[in-house]
Protein backbone atom coordinates (compact mmCIF):
# COMPACT_ATOMS: atom_id res chain seq x y z
CA UNK A 1 0.00 0.00 0.00
CA UNK A 2 1.47 3.33 -1.08
CA UNK A 3 1.14 6.46 1.02
CA UNK A 4 0.67 10.01 -0.18
CA UNK A 5 4.41 10.78 -0.17
CA UNK A 6 5.36 7.86 -2.38
CA UNK A 7 2.46 8.47 -4.76
CA UNK A 8 3.25 12.15 -5.25
CA UNK A 9 6.99 11.52 -5.50
CA UNK A 10 6.77 9.74 -8.86
CA UNK A 11 5.23 12.56 -10.95
CA UNK A 12 7.43 15.09 -9.15
CA UNK A 13 10.50 12.96 -9.90
CA UNK A 14 9.50 12.76 -13.57
CA UNK A 15 9.17 16.56 -13.68
CA UNK A 16 12.58 17.14 -12.06
CA UNK A 17 14.12 14.59 -14.42
CA UNK A 18 12.67 16.49 -17.38
CA UNK A 19 14.12 19.79 -16.10
CA UNK A 20 17.53 18.22 -15.44
CA UNK A 21 17.71 16.76 -18.93
CA UNK A 22 17.43 20.27 -20.37
CA UNK A 23 20.83 21.28 -18.97
CA UNK A 24 22.42 17.81 -19.02
CA UNK A 25 22.00 17.79 -22.80
CA UNK A 26 23.70 21.20 -23.11
CA UNK A 27 26.36 21.22 -20.35
CA UNK A 28 28.71 23.89 -21.72
CA UNK A 29 25.83 26.26 -22.33
CA UNK A 30 24.57 25.60 -18.81
CA UNK A 31 27.94 26.54 -17.32
CA UNK A 32 28.17 29.64 -19.52
CA UNK A 33 24.78 30.79 -18.19
CA UNK A 34 25.96 30.27 -14.62
CA UNK A 35 29.20 32.13 -15.34
CA UNK A 36 27.40 35.15 -16.80
CA UNK A 37 24.88 35.18 -13.94
CA UNK A 38 27.66 35.15 -11.33
CA UNK A 39 29.69 37.94 -12.94
CA UNK A 40 26.63 40.13 -13.53
CA UNK A 41 25.38 39.81 -9.96
CA UNK A 42 28.76 40.36 -8.29
CA UNK A 43 30.01 43.34 -10.31
CA UNK A 44 29.12 45.86 -7.61
CA UNK A 45 30.41 43.81 -4.68
CA UNK A 46 33.70 44.74 -3.06
CA UNK A 47 35.28 41.60 -4.52
CA UNK A 48 33.87 42.39 -7.95
CA UNK A 49 35.22 45.92 -7.85
CA UNK A 50 38.62 44.82 -6.55
CA UNK A 51 38.91 42.37 -9.44
CA UNK A 52 37.35 44.61 -12.13
CA UNK A 53 34.38 42.38 -12.89
CA UNK A 54 33.00 45.22 -15.01
CA UNK A 55 35.75 44.42 -17.56
CA UNK A 56 35.13 40.65 -17.65
CA UNK A 57 33.63 39.56 -20.95
CA UNK A 58 34.63 35.88 -20.98
CA UNK A 59 36.31 33.09 -19.02
CA UNK A 60 39.81 34.13 -20.09
CA UNK A 61 39.20 37.63 -18.71
CA UNK A 62 38.08 36.04 -15.46
CA UNK A 63 41.22 33.89 -15.18
CA UNK A 64 43.36 36.96 -15.85
CA UNK A 65 41.77 38.85 -12.94
CA UNK A 66 40.81 36.24 -10.33
CA UNK A 67 43.55 34.00 -8.93
CA UNK A 68 42.98 30.60 -7.36
CA UNK A 69 42.52 30.97 -3.61
CA UNK A 70 42.26 28.84 -0.53
CA UNK A 71 40.43 29.91 2.60
CA UNK A 72 43.38 31.84 4.01
CA UNK A 73 43.54 34.02 0.90
CA UNK A 74 39.79 34.68 1.01
CA UNK A 75 39.76 35.29 4.75
CA UNK A 76 40.20 39.11 4.63
CA UNK A 77 36.87 39.34 2.77
CA UNK A 78 35.23 36.96 5.26
CA UNK A 79 36.44 39.19 8.10
CA UNK A 80 34.72 42.18 6.49
CA UNK A 81 31.49 40.19 6.32
CA UNK A 82 31.85 39.29 10.00
CA UNK A 83 32.13 43.00 10.79
CA UNK A 84 28.73 43.51 9.20
CA UNK A 85 29.74 44.91 5.81
CA UNK A 86 27.24 44.13 3.06
CA UNK A 87 27.92 43.37 -0.63
CA UNK A 88 31.42 42.04 0.02
CA UNK A 89 31.57 38.69 -1.78
CA UNK A 90 27.95 38.48 -2.91
CA UNK A 91 24.89 40.69 -2.76
CA UNK A 92 23.83 41.58 0.78
CA UNK A 93 24.93 39.46 3.72
CA UNK A 94 25.12 35.67 3.91
CA UNK A 95 22.15 33.88 5.43
CA UNK A 96 24.55 31.53 7.26
CA UNK A 97 28.14 30.69 7.97
CA UNK A 98 28.91 26.98 7.69
CA UNK A 99 31.54 26.38 10.36
CA UNK A 100 34.20 23.82 9.48
CA UNK A 101 37.49 22.71 10.99
CA UNK A 102 40.40 23.27 8.63
CA UNK A 103 43.67 21.39 9.01
CA UNK A 104 45.78 24.51 8.43
CA UNK A 105 43.32 27.40 8.74
CA UNK A 106 41.73 26.54 12.07
CA UNK A 107 38.00 27.21 12.10
CA UNK A 108 36.67 28.26 8.71
CA UNK A 109 33.48 30.26 8.14
CA UNK A 110 32.04 29.42 4.73
CA UNK A 111 29.25 31.75 3.57
CA UNK A 112 25.89 30.34 2.51
CA UNK A 113 23.64 32.96 0.94
CA UNK A 114 19.92 33.03 0.25
CA UNK A 115 20.84 32.42 -3.41
CA UNK A 116 23.13 29.45 -2.68
CA UNK A 117 20.88 27.68 -0.14
CA UNK A 118 18.79 25.97 -2.88
CA UNK A 119 21.97 24.33 -4.20
CA UNK A 120 22.35 22.45 -0.92
CA UNK A 121 18.68 21.65 -0.38
CA UNK A 122 17.43 20.93 -3.90
CA UNK A 123 20.47 18.86 -4.85
CA UNK A 124 19.93 16.49 -1.92
CA UNK A 125 16.25 16.27 -2.81
CA UNK A 126 16.98 15.66 -6.48
CA UNK A 127 19.40 12.83 -5.68
CA UNK A 128 16.47 10.96 -4.11
CA UNK A 129 14.05 11.93 -6.88
CA UNK A 130 16.50 10.74 -9.52
CA UNK A 131 16.55 7.36 -7.77
CA UNK A 132 12.73 7.29 -7.62
CA UNK A 133 12.46 8.12 -11.32
CA UNK A 134 14.97 5.49 -12.42
CA UNK A 135 13.87 2.61 -10.19
CA UNK A 136 10.19 3.34 -9.65
CA UNK A 137 10.82 2.74 -5.94
CA UNK A 138 9.22 5.39 -3.75
CA UNK A 139 7.63 3.52 -0.86
CA UNK A 140 10.71 4.18 1.29
CA UNK A 141 9.42 7.76 1.62
CA UNK A 142 6.41 6.53 3.61
CA UNK A 143 8.55 4.98 6.34
CA UNK A 144 11.10 6.37 8.80
CA UNK A 145 14.21 8.11 7.48
CA UNK A 146 17.36 8.83 9.45
CA UNK A 147 20.00 11.44 8.67
CA UNK A 148 23.04 11.03 10.95
CA UNK A 149 24.21 14.63 11.11
CA UNK A 150 25.65 17.36 13.27
CA UNK A 151 23.71 19.46 15.75
CA UNK A 152 21.11 21.86 14.29
CA UNK A 153 21.80 24.35 17.08
CA UNK A 154 23.04 27.57 15.47
CA UNK A 155 25.11 30.34 17.04
CA UNK A 156 25.68 33.79 15.63
CA UNK A 157 28.90 35.31 14.32
CA UNK A 158 30.13 38.89 14.09
CA UNK A 159 28.44 42.26 14.24
CA UNK A 160 25.89 41.14 11.66
CA UNK A 161 24.86 38.21 13.91
CA UNK A 162 25.02 35.73 11.02
CA UNK A 163 23.58 32.33 11.95
CA UNK A 164 26.44 29.85 12.23
CA UNK A 165 26.69 26.08 12.55
CA UNK A 166 27.75 22.85 10.88
CA UNK A 167 26.45 22.41 7.35
CA UNK A 168 24.39 19.34 8.28
CA UNK A 169 22.85 21.31 11.14
CA UNK A 170 21.95 24.21 8.83
CA UNK A 171 20.44 21.85 6.26
CA UNK A 172 18.38 20.25 9.02
CA UNK A 173 16.42 23.49 9.27
CA UNK A 174 15.44 23.16 5.61
CA UNK A 175 14.16 19.58 5.58
CA UNK A 176 10.83 19.74 3.69
CA UNK A 177 7.75 19.68 5.90
CA UNK A 178 6.46 16.52 4.21
CA UNK A 179 9.54 14.61 5.45
CA UNK A 180 9.70 16.03 8.97
CA UNK A 181 6.99 13.77 10.34
CA UNK A 182 8.97 10.63 9.53
CA UNK A 183 12.48 12.03 10.01
CA UNK A 184 14.66 10.53 12.74
CA UNK A 185 16.09 11.37 15.22
CA UNK A 186 14.10 14.05 17.03
CA UNK A 187 15.33 17.62 17.04
CA UNK A 188 16.22 17.34 20.75
CA UNK A 189 18.39 14.28 20.15
CA UNK A 190 20.05 15.89 17.16
CA UNK A 191 21.08 18.78 19.40
CA UNK A 192 23.23 16.55 21.64
CA UNK A 193 26.86 17.48 21.03
CA UNK A 194 28.59 14.42 22.51
CA UNK A 195 28.62 11.86 19.69
CA UNK A 196 28.47 8.71 21.80
CA UNK A 197 25.67 10.03 24.00
CA UNK A 198 23.84 11.15 20.88
CA UNK A 199 24.31 7.78 19.19
CA UNK A 200 22.79 5.93 22.13
CA UNK A 201 19.75 8.24 22.05
CA UNK A 202 19.45 7.83 18.27
CA UNK A 203 19.35 4.06 18.76
CA UNK A 204 16.73 4.41 21.50
CA UNK A 205 14.53 6.36 19.07
CA UNK A 206 15.08 4.25 15.98
CA UNK A 207 15.53 0.66 17.11
CA UNK A 208 11.78 -0.05 16.99
CA UNK A 209 11.04 2.26 14.04
CA UNK A 210 10.24 1.10 10.52
CA UNK A 211 13.47 2.44 9.01
CA UNK A 212 13.72 2.52 5.22
CA UNK A 213 16.43 5.10 4.44
CA UNK A 214 19.64 5.74 6.38
CA UNK A 215 22.00 8.55 5.43
CA UNK A 216 25.39 9.56 6.79
CA UNK A 217 29.17 9.28 6.52
CA UNK A 218 30.02 5.54 6.26
CA UNK A 219 32.29 5.20 9.32
CA UNK A 220 29.69 6.82 11.57
CA UNK A 221 26.86 4.76 10.07
CA UNK A 222 28.99 1.67 10.73
CA UNK A 223 29.35 2.76 14.34
CA UNK A 224 25.55 3.09 14.53
CA UNK A 225 25.14 -0.41 13.10
CA UNK A 226 27.73 -1.86 15.50
CA UNK A 227 25.91 -0.42 18.51
CA UNK A 228 22.57 -1.79 17.29
CA UNK A 229 24.05 -5.25 16.74
CA UNK A 230 25.67 -5.20 20.18
CA UNK A 231 22.30 -4.32 21.72
CA UNK A 232 20.15 -6.77 19.74
CA UNK A 233 22.48 -9.54 18.57
CA UNK A 234 20.82 -9.29 15.15
CA UNK A 235 21.94 -8.17 11.69
CA UNK A 236 20.50 -4.83 10.59
CA UNK A 237 18.14 -6.47 8.08
CA UNK A 238 16.36 -8.20 10.97
CA UNK A 239 16.16 -5.01 13.03
CA UNK A 240 15.02 -2.90 10.04
CA UNK A 241 13.43 -5.35 7.56
CA UNK A 242 12.33 -2.50 5.25
CA UNK A 243 15.72 -0.75 5.16
CA UNK A 244 16.26 -0.44 1.40
CA UNK A 245 18.32 2.68 0.63
CA UNK A 246 21.65 3.95 1.97
CA UNK A 247 22.70 7.52 1.09
CA UNK A 248 26.28 8.53 1.83
CA UNK A 249 29.02 11.00 1.03
CA UNK A 250 32.14 12.54 2.48
CA UNK A 251 34.51 9.59 2.03
CA UNK A 252 35.23 6.85 -0.50
CA UNK A 253 32.72 4.10 0.24
CA UNK A 254 34.75 1.17 -1.07
CA UNK A 255 36.92 0.48 2.02
CA UNK A 256 33.76 0.36 4.14
CA UNK A 257 31.49 -1.52 1.70
CA UNK A 258 32.17 -5.12 2.76
CA UNK A 259 31.80 -4.63 6.50
CA UNK A 260 28.82 -2.33 6.13
CA UNK A 261 26.89 -4.74 3.94
CA UNK A 262 27.94 -7.65 6.14
CA UNK A 263 26.40 -5.74 9.03
CA UNK A 264 23.21 -5.14 7.05
CA UNK A 265 23.03 -8.78 6.00
CA UNK A 266 21.47 -8.19 2.58
CA UNK A 267 22.22 -6.14 -0.56
CA UNK A 268 20.46 -2.78 -0.75
CA UNK A 269 20.59 0.18 -3.13
CA UNK A 270 22.87 3.09 -2.34
CA UNK A 271 23.34 6.65 -3.58
CA UNK A 272 26.67 8.45 -3.34
CA UNK A 273 26.61 12.24 -2.98
CA UNK A 274 29.31 14.93 -3.06
CA UNK A 275 28.27 17.69 -0.66
CA UNK A 276 30.54 20.13 1.16
CA UNK A 277 30.11 23.33 3.13
CA UNK A 278 31.11 25.17 -0.06
CA UNK A 279 28.35 23.58 -2.16
CA UNK A 280 26.64 20.41 -3.32
CA UNK A 281 28.64 19.43 -6.39
CA UNK A 282 27.45 16.06 -7.70
CA UNK A 283 25.43 12.94 -6.97
CA UNK A 284 25.00 9.43 -8.33
CA UNK A 285 21.99 9.66 -10.65
CA UNK A 286 21.73 6.01 -11.67
CA UNK A 287 22.21 2.60 -10.11
CA UNK A 288 23.79 1.43 -13.38
CA UNK A 289 27.20 3.01 -12.65
CA UNK A 290 28.99 4.73 -9.79
CA UNK A 291 29.84 8.02 -11.54
CA UNK A 292 28.55 11.22 -9.94
CA UNK A 293 26.64 13.62 -12.17
CA UNK A 294 28.15 17.11 -11.94
CA UNK A 295 25.51 19.73 -11.14
CA UNK A 296 26.26 22.31 -13.81
CA UNK A 297 23.08 24.36 -13.42
CA UNK A 298 23.04 25.05 -9.68
CA UNK A 299 24.75 28.38 -9.08
CA UNK A 300 28.34 27.04 -9.27
CA UNK A 301 30.80 27.62 -12.11
CA UNK A 302 33.43 24.89 -11.96
CA UNK A 303 37.09 25.04 -12.89
CA UNK A 304 39.55 22.17 -13.08
CA UNK A 305 43.31 22.28 -12.55
CA UNK A 306 45.39 19.24 -13.59
CA UNK A 307 46.48 17.80 -10.25
CA UNK A 308 50.15 17.65 -11.25
CA UNK A 309 50.08 21.41 -11.93
CA UNK A 310 48.21 22.47 -8.81
CA UNK A 311 51.28 23.75 -6.94
CA UNK A 312 52.69 25.55 -10.00
CA UNK A 313 52.82 29.34 -9.92
CA UNK A 314 50.43 29.57 -12.88
CA UNK A 315 48.60 26.25 -13.29
CA UNK A 316 46.34 25.51 -16.24
CA UNK A 317 42.68 26.28 -15.48
CA UNK A 318 40.02 24.50 -17.51
CA UNK A 319 36.26 24.89 -17.82
CA UNK A 320 33.89 21.95 -18.18
CA UNK A 321 34.20 21.70 -21.96
CA UNK A 322 37.97 21.29 -21.78
CA UNK A 323 38.35 18.36 -19.38
CA UNK A 324 39.41 14.82 -20.32
CA UNK A 325 38.25 11.45 -19.06
CA UNK A 326 40.71 9.65 -16.75
CA UNK A 327 42.75 12.66 -15.59
CA UNK A 328 42.95 13.87 -12.00
CA UNK A 329 41.90 17.49 -11.45
CA UNK A 330 41.83 19.76 -8.44
CA UNK A 331 38.30 21.17 -8.17
CA UNK A 332 37.94 24.97 -8.14
CA UNK A 333 34.57 26.68 -7.66
CA UNK A 334 32.96 30.07 -8.18
CA UNK A 335 29.52 30.41 -6.68
CA UNK A 336 26.57 32.52 -5.62
CA UNK A 337 27.75 31.96 -2.05
CA UNK A 338 30.53 34.42 -2.89
CA UNK A 339 33.39 31.97 -3.36
CA UNK A 340 35.72 32.96 -6.21
CA UNK A 341 38.54 30.87 -7.67
CA UNK A 342 38.12 28.83 -4.50
CA UNK A 343 40.04 25.59 -4.13
CA UNK A 344 37.95 23.18 -2.06
CA UNK A 345 40.91 20.81 -1.68
CA UNK A 346 39.34 17.78 -3.41
CA UNK A 347 40.52 16.02 -6.54
CA UNK A 348 38.15 14.45 -9.06
CA UNK A 349 38.46 12.28 -12.15
CA UNK A 350 35.98 12.28 -15.02
CA UNK A 351 34.60 8.90 -15.97
CA UNK A 352 32.25 10.34 -18.61
CA UNK A 353 31.75 13.57 -20.55
CA UNK A 354 28.32 12.64 -21.90
CA UNK A 355 26.99 13.37 -19.37
CA UNK A 356 29.75 14.85 -17.21
CA UNK A 357 30.34 12.39 -14.39
CA UNK A 358 33.15 12.21 -11.85
CA UNK A 359 34.65 10.12 -9.13
CA UNK A 360 36.13 11.85 -6.08
CA UNK A 361 39.73 10.66 -5.96
CA UNK A 362 41.14 12.31 -2.84
CA UNK A 363 42.46 15.52 -1.33
CA UNK A 364 44.99 17.64 -3.19
CA UNK A 365 47.10 18.00 -0.02
CA UNK A 366 46.63 14.40 1.10
CA UNK A 367 49.36 12.45 -0.65
CA UNK A 368 52.66 10.73 0.06
CA UNK A 369 55.63 12.04 -1.85
CA UNK A 370 58.38 11.76 0.75
CA UNK A 371 60.53 10.12 -1.94
CA UNK A 372 59.00 11.68 -5.08
CA UNK A 373 56.34 8.98 -5.55
CA UNK A 374 53.24 11.20 -5.18
CA UNK A 375 50.90 8.39 -4.14
CA UNK A 376 47.32 9.68 -3.93
CA UNK A 377 44.18 8.61 -2.11
CA UNK A 378 42.60 6.90 -5.11
CA UNK A 379 45.67 4.65 -5.47
CA UNK A 380 45.82 3.47 -1.87
CA UNK A 381 42.07 2.86 -1.83
CA UNK A 382 42.22 0.88 -5.07
CA UNK A 383 45.14 -1.15 -3.72
CA UNK A 384 43.23 -1.91 -0.52
CA UNK A 385 40.11 -2.88 -2.47
CA UNK A 386 42.19 -5.26 -4.62
CA UNK A 387 43.85 -6.90 -1.61
CA UNK A 388 40.50 -7.33 0.13
CA UNK A 389 39.11 -8.96 -3.01
CA UNK A 390 42.02 -11.42 -2.97
CA UNK A 391 41.44 -12.08 0.73
CA UNK A 392 37.64 -12.09 1.16
CA UNK A 393 37.85 -12.94 4.87
CA UNK A 394 39.29 -9.47 5.56
CA UNK A 395 37.13 -6.67 6.92
CA UNK A 396 38.43 -3.26 7.99
CA UNK A 397 36.87 -0.31 9.73
CA UNK A 398 39.45 2.31 8.73
CA UNK A 399 43.02 2.81 7.57
CA UNK A 400 45.58 5.58 7.04
CA UNK A 401 48.98 5.60 5.34
CA UNK A 402 52.13 7.56 6.21
CA UNK A 403 55.81 7.45 5.18
CA UNK A 404 58.49 6.02 7.48
CA UNK A 405 61.45 8.05 6.25
CA UNK A 406 64.06 7.12 8.85
CA UNK A 407 63.38 3.70 10.39
CA UNK A 408 65.68 2.44 13.13
CA UNK A 409 67.03 -0.11 10.67
CA UNK A 410 66.64 -1.04 7.02
CA UNK A 411 65.14 0.85 4.12
CA UNK A 412 62.37 3.46 4.40
CA UNK A 413 58.81 2.32 3.71
CA UNK A 414 55.14 3.25 3.70
CA UNK A 415 53.36 2.33 6.92
CA UNK A 416 49.71 1.32 6.63
CA UNK A 417 47.85 1.64 9.92
CA UNK A 418 44.83 -0.64 9.47
CA UNK A 419 41.98 -1.16 11.93
CA UNK A 420 40.97 -4.73 11.12
CA UNK A 421 37.56 -6.14 11.94
CA UNK A 422 38.76 -9.49 10.56
CA UNK A 423 42.47 -10.12 10.08
CA UNK A 424 43.87 -11.76 6.93
CA UNK A 425 44.42 -15.50 7.24
CA UNK A 426 47.89 -14.83 5.79
CA UNK A 427 48.97 -11.27 6.59
CA UNK A 428 52.27 -11.71 4.72
CA UNK A 429 50.43 -12.57 1.50
CA UNK A 430 47.93 -9.76 2.12
CA UNK A 431 50.80 -7.29 2.54
CA UNK A 432 52.49 -8.52 -0.63
CA UNK A 433 49.27 -8.27 -2.65
CA UNK A 434 48.70 -4.74 -1.35
CA UNK A 435 52.25 -3.71 -2.20
CA UNK A 436 52.22 -5.33 -5.64
CA UNK A 437 48.96 -3.63 -6.56
CA UNK A 438 50.27 -0.23 -5.51
CA UNK A 439 53.32 -0.84 -7.70
CA UNK A 440 51.05 -1.36 -10.72
CA UNK A 441 49.04 1.76 -9.90
CA UNK A 442 51.93 4.18 -9.37
CA UNK A 443 54.98 3.97 -11.63
CA UNK A 444 57.07 6.19 -9.33
CA UNK A 445 56.43 3.86 -6.40
CA UNK A 446 57.34 0.95 -8.67
CA UNK A 447 60.64 2.62 -9.57
CA UNK A 448 61.46 3.27 -5.91
CA UNK A 449 60.70 -0.35 -5.02
CA UNK A 450 62.68 -1.73 -7.96
CA UNK A 451 65.60 0.56 -7.18
CA UNK A 452 65.64 -0.52 -3.52
CA UNK A 453 64.93 3.01 -2.33
CA UNK A 454 61.85 1.76 -0.50
CA UNK A 455 61.17 -1.67 0.92
CA UNK A 456 57.80 -3.40 0.84
CA UNK A 457 55.08 -1.54 2.71
CA UNK A 458 54.50 -2.43 6.35
CA UNK A 459 51.07 -3.04 7.87
CA UNK A 460 50.51 -2.08 11.50
CA UNK A 461 47.30 -3.83 12.64
CA UNK A 462 45.10 -1.83 15.00
CA UNK A 463 42.05 -2.83 17.01
CA UNK A 464 38.71 -2.28 15.20
CA UNK A 465 37.80 0.89 17.09
CA UNK A 466 41.29 2.43 17.05
CA UNK A 467 40.49 5.37 14.80
CA UNK A 468 37.16 6.05 16.53
CA UNK A 469 38.92 6.05 19.90
CA UNK A 470 41.67 8.30 18.59
CA UNK A 471 39.14 10.78 17.16
CA UNK A 472 37.32 10.76 20.49
CA UNK A 473 40.58 11.49 22.31
CA UNK A 474 41.07 14.68 20.26
CA UNK A 475 37.41 15.73 20.48
CA UNK A 476 36.54 14.97 16.86
CA UNK A 477 34.32 11.91 17.12
CA UNK A 478 31.24 11.97 14.88
CA UNK A 479 29.76 14.69 12.73
CA UNK A 480 31.64 15.38 9.52
CA UNK A 481 35.11 14.62 10.95
CA UNK A 482 37.27 12.13 9.07
CA UNK A 483 40.76 10.70 9.48
CA UNK A 484 42.89 11.58 6.42
CA UNK A 485 43.45 8.54 4.24
CA UNK A 486 47.11 9.40 3.78
CA UNK A 487 49.62 12.04 4.82
CA UNK A 488 53.02 13.22 3.64
CA UNK A 489 54.25 13.38 7.24
CA UNK A 490 53.90 11.28 10.37
CA UNK A 491 51.91 13.69 12.52
CA UNK A 492 48.71 11.61 12.51
CA UNK A 493 50.46 8.23 12.41
CA UNK A 494 52.68 9.12 15.37
CA UNK A 495 49.74 10.58 17.29
CA UNK A 496 47.77 7.36 16.86
CA UNK A 497 50.80 5.28 17.84
CA UNK A 498 51.41 7.46 20.91
CA UNK A 499 47.75 7.24 21.89
CA UNK A 500 47.85 3.42 21.63
CA UNK A 501 50.63 3.07 24.19
CA UNK A 502 49.20 5.45 26.79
Amino acid sequence: MFGIRSLLAKPFAAYINYLDNQWISKPVQAQNRVFNYLIENARLTKFGQDHKFIQIQNYQDFKDRVPIRDYEALKPYIELVKKGESDVLWRGLPAYFAKTSGTTSGTKYIPITADSTPNHINSARNALLSYVHETGKSEFLDRSLIFLSGSPVLDTTGAAQILTGRLSGIVNHHVPAYLRTNQKPTYETNCIEDWEEKLDKVIDETIKADMSLISGIPPWVQMYFDRIQARTGKPIKDVFPNFSLFVYGGVNFEPYRKKLFDSIGKPIDSIETFPASEGFFAYQNTQADNGLLMLLNSGIFFEFVPAEEYFNEKPTRLSIGEVEVGKNYALIINSNAGLWGYSIGDTVKFVSTNPYKILVTGRIKHFISAFGEHVIGEEVENAMRFAMTRHPEVAISEFSVAPMVAPSEGLPYHEWLVAFENLPADIEKFTTDLDEKLRTLNSYYQDLRTGSILKRLVITPLQPDAFQSYMKSIGKLGGQNKVPRLSNDRNIADAIQAWRVK
